[in-house]
């Protein structure tokens, strides 16, 4: 190896320092685990500080515009731009978060002997959506989807207390590996094509009048099942209510939320960098017209928000209505993608933002009162605010949030997906997502009406939160009201955020 391509390997390496410590911390957790057998105790910490430190060289590349592992004949493997950086930050938030989740929970802790290995798998997902917020090739991309994928299929089902575990655990099994194999084989329809597995490759060799269109098409929507699957879009949901019913509550806090920010990087960068023929002055993308993603996000976006809403109505056990509302909020994302301009992404960017606090919000309380009562199911939340009205009160600014109403943060994200649609002139789809709003208004309402209207038939015990948990939950609670007033640092950051290198 001559000292120009050692030069190279090494700044490669150095651009990707947080999935180095990520890899680190993994190999770390798993020896301490078999020095220490019997004290776990040391595992949440290590966690913890792991992040610390990857989140500080995430920061410290923020602003990076630079290819990694690349040839002299491609334009790179890996990415480190600041839109794949805004997500990372954002899983590294989320994973923080979940980690103190599951000190707290009943469930995590009922399985002590294997939590080695359930700091570890979290761990190999964190690895695997970094590198899909980063990927530019399709066969980077495919394996870190993989990753993220084998890792979440134990961890649904890794507390063994139930039946619905294993059944969440092996359903997600299933459905992973039907949506993983459809899109390798469009990944391998490209490669037919193009000769290429590098993104910015297939863009310059696309732009060829001979390319078969219709067989391109074919490819690009197979490829968009797997990433469809992974954010939960209909029709590629039906995992996503069982899986989220079955799986720990931390779990399926994280799957809500991680899992689902990186899949929308993938497939943004996927859309943007493959198939970007201009962007005019005024931000909008203009496609290469072989497949008309605009159309097509269109539809998916709206069967997906309907789908999720209504579907919601009927539940009646928290978890599956948060996973329906989920499927739902996936929807109204996925408009944002739709308006094809900077504007649009900029949108999700702030969504995502105040997302994550109000739905890990919203599953911390659940996971809360389930440790105490057991249960999930909404019949057990009547009169829930005279036994616990802090964690009622608190639950309900969440819902509120989601819903989208003033003056929560959840106001301020859809705010400025409506804002997008009515600049692209996409008037009526911006009076579905209204009506769609209107429909997820009542399955909300529903929650609160247990909690401080009805009341229970069966005396409720009193249920006291611990100051951690207290201080936890404040934490998350705050962003959610002060972002619904003042939120210009948090559009500040997501406009400076959407560069994509090379456009």
């Amino acid at each position: 190896m001559n000292t120009n391509n050692l030069n190279y390997l090494v700044n490669s390496l150095y651009l990707i320092k947080p999935e180095l410590v990520i890899s680190a911390i993994i190999v770390l957790l798993v020896l301490v685990d078999l020095i220490m057998l019997k004290n776990k105790k040391l595992l949440p910490y290590i966690s913890i500080a792991g992040l610390l430190i990857a989140g500080y060289f995430i920061i410290e590349h923020f602003e990076t515009n630079s290819f990694a592992f690349s040839t002299s004949s491609s334009a790179g493997m890996l990415i480190v731009d600041p839109f794949g950086n805004f997500f990372k930050l954002l899983i590294v938030f989320a994973s923080i978060l979940v980690v103190l989740f599951s000190v707290t929970s009943v469930e995590i802790k009922n399985s002590l002997d294997r939590h080695g290995e359930y700091y570890a798998l979290i761990f190999g997902m964190i690895l695997g959506m970094m590198f899909m917020a980063s990927a530019s090739d399709l066969i980077v991309i495919y394996i870190s989807l993989e990753l993220v994928s084998l890792s979440s299929y134990v961890l649904a089902g890794f507390t063994k207390q139930s039946l619905r575990n294993s059944e969440a655990s092996l359903k997600y099994v299933i459905y992973g590996g039907i949506s993983s194999g459809i899109m390798l084989f469009g990944i391998s329809i490209i490669y037919g094509i193009t000769g290429s597995t590098n993104l910015y490759e297939i863009n310059s060799l696309i732009q060829a009048p001979q390319v078969q269109s219709l067989t391109f098409l074919l490819a690009g929507i197979l490829i968009f099942v797997g990433i469809g699957y992974k954010i939960s879009a209909a029709p590629f949901h039906f995992w996503t209510p069982d899986v989220y019913e079955g799986a720990p509550i931390p779990i399926t806090a994280y799957l809500s939320i991680a899992s689902k920010a990186a899949g929308f990087a993938l497939l943004i960068r996927f859309i943007k960098v493959t198939f970007i023929q201009s962007i005019d002055p005024e931000g909008f993308w203009h496609l290469l017209s072989i497949i008309d993603w605009k159309s097509f996000i269109i539809i998916i976006s709206i069967l997906t928000m309907t789908l999720g809403n209504f579907a919601a109505l009927w539940q009646s056990n928290m978890k599956r209505l948060l996973a329906y509302s989920s499927i739902a909020h996936a929807g109204y994302l996925l408009l944002g993608l739709a308006v094809m301009s900077n504007e649009g992404i900029t949108a999700i960017l702030i969504y995502f933002v105040v997302y994550a606090f109000m739905n890990l919000g919203a599953f911390f309380v659940v996971m809360l009162i389930a440790n105490k009562i057991g249960s999930e199911e909404l019949d057990d939340y009547k009169g829930l605010s005279s036994s616990t009205p802090f964690l009622a009160v608190s639950l309900s600014i969440f819902l509120i949030s989601l819903t989208g109403l003033p003056p929560t943060a959840g106001f301020i994200g859809k705010l400025y997906i409506f804002i997008a649609l009515i600049d692209a002139k996409m008037i009526v789809v911006a009076v579905i997502a209204l009506l769609n709003t209107v429909v997820s208004l009542y399955y909300y309402v529903k929650v609160l009406k247990h909690m401080f209207l009805d009341k229970s038939e069966k005396e409720i015990p009193a249920i006291s939160t611990s100051y951690a948990s207290a201080v936890l939950l404040i934490a998350i609670l705050a962003p959610v009201l002060v972002f619904g007033i003042y939120f210009t640092p948090l559009v500040d950051l997501a406009k400076s955020s959407i560069t994509l290198l090379g456009f």
